[in-house]
């Protein structure tokens, strides 16, 4: 892996700039951040812009209407991107993410052809359907099921901490197709139209205030055969696919968001006058270095990804030291901006209102995509090589 920039990507990096430079003066505001439907539109909108002028999944193939980047030209992209702080994939994150890569190692020509472009192009919304108010952590003790009728399965559950499920066209859900089957052998991976009868989307609200978390139920919907990613009762391996994209290439933007605002909290420390305190420099120049080794650790994920398409144990070191070192990022910033840390709101025109509105987002990230405890065994045991833990006595 060579850190150093190519021809061809410092070419596309004076691409981008020239772009972006004549794009994002003509977005419209940034919605509100309950004003769901007109999130999905600008969102959408910015999705589309970027497919029309051929930025649209830099690293999915050309047959899908994407690019067919190098990692290292998709690297340079989520950069600049995050330089020029251009919008996010937001409510899509799921489908760019975790459903449209997957799909692309996992689904039928038919379903890839019926999908990938519309995810890319901004036309589908996804979701995920995989956590349950009994199986967080311990996934494969969910209980949806899905039982086959003719060419159809019905399935009936629930679903929690659904993200943008509210908004969303089209789910991707793990059910149970064979209960007598071991917990992990007996999964399932379906697509699910989200407009299907029988389908009830609650959002719930976070310590934000926000609503962007959904619980779904699923009441006796039908479901197509056609719409199974995968062998039936393999959906745990397909989920594993899934869990390698989320873990390895789903936390980027909230990386790029990390080394921004470590520059932010510099920035803000010095107006404040706390820049002179050298353990605060100390605290917030470390945690720069490590979100720097973090992108370094990036790209060496992304690159070996190339060899089969699907990322490797390695972007669970990410997410684990991520997610943990953005919380620690956040107190330090809540601990020297003092009472301002009581208070969403900016003031006295000083920006500290994102520092409290950050580290309470935070606090999500060492659960979603799989929890701290969840990551360090699978570096200990798919990194380090270390024994599993001993199965409880009978």
């Amino acid at each position: 892996m060579d850190l150093r920039l190519s021809d061809a990507e410092r070419a596309l990096r004076d691409e981008l700039r020239a772009w972006l430079a004549g794009t994002l003066p003509e977005l419209d505001a940034t919605p509100a951040r309950e004003d769901w439907p007109s999130r999905r539109r600008f969102d959408l909108e910015w999705q589309k812009r970027l497919f029309d002028a051929g930025y649209a999944g830099m690293s999915w193939p050309v047959e899908y209407g994407g690019r067919g980047a190098t990692p290292g030209e998709q690297l340079v992209f989520l950069e600049e991107m995050a330089d020029a702080r251009a919008p996010t994939v937001g409510v899509n994150f799921v489908g760019l993410l975790h459903a449209g890569p997957t799909l692309m190692v996992e689904a039928t020509a038919e379903q890839k052809t019926a999908h990938l472009p519309a995810i890319l192009r901004g036309d589908e919304v996804w979701c995920q359907g995989f956590s349950e108010p009994s199986a967080g952590s311990d996934l494969a003790s969910l209980r949806t099921r899905a039982v086959r009728d003719g060419e159809e399965y019905v399935v009936n559950g629930q679903k929690i901490w659904s993200s943008f499920a509210h908004v969303a066209d089209w789910a991707e859900v793990l059910v149970r197709t064979d209960p007598d089957a071991p917990k992990h052998k007996g999964i399932s991976w379906l697509m699910l139209d989200m407009t299907t009868p029988g389908i009830t989307v609650r959002p719930i609200h976070t310590a934000l205030g926000s609503s962007e978390f959904c619980e779904v139920f699923f009441d006796e919907v039908r479901v197509p055969i056609t719409n199974r990613v995968g062998l039936e009762n393999d959906g745990w391996r397909v989920a594993m696919v899934t869990f390698g994209f989320e873990r390895g290439t789903g936390f980027v933007g909230e990386l790029m968001e990390a080394r921004r605002h470590a520059s932010d909290l510099a920035a803000l420390a010095q107006r404040l006058g706390k820049w002179d305190d050298p353990g605060l420099r100390r605290e917030i120049g470390a945690l720069a270095a490590e979100f720097d080794a973090l992108w370094a650790l990036t790209k060496r994920n992304v690159t070996e990804a190339t060899s089969d398409g699907v990322p490797g144990p390695g972007g669970s070191v990410l997410k684990l030291r991520l997610c943990e070192a953005a919380q620690e990022l956040y107190d330090v910033g809540r601990r020297f901006i003092g009472r301002a840390g009581l208070t969403f709101d900016d003031l006295a025109g000083i920006p500290t209102g994102f520092i409290v509105e950050e580290r309470l987002r935070s606090l999500g990230f060492t659960l979603g995509g799989g929890t701290t405890q969840i990551q360090r065994n699978i570096v200990g045991e798919r990194v380090l090589g270390l024994p599993k833990e001993p199965a409880p006595a009978p």
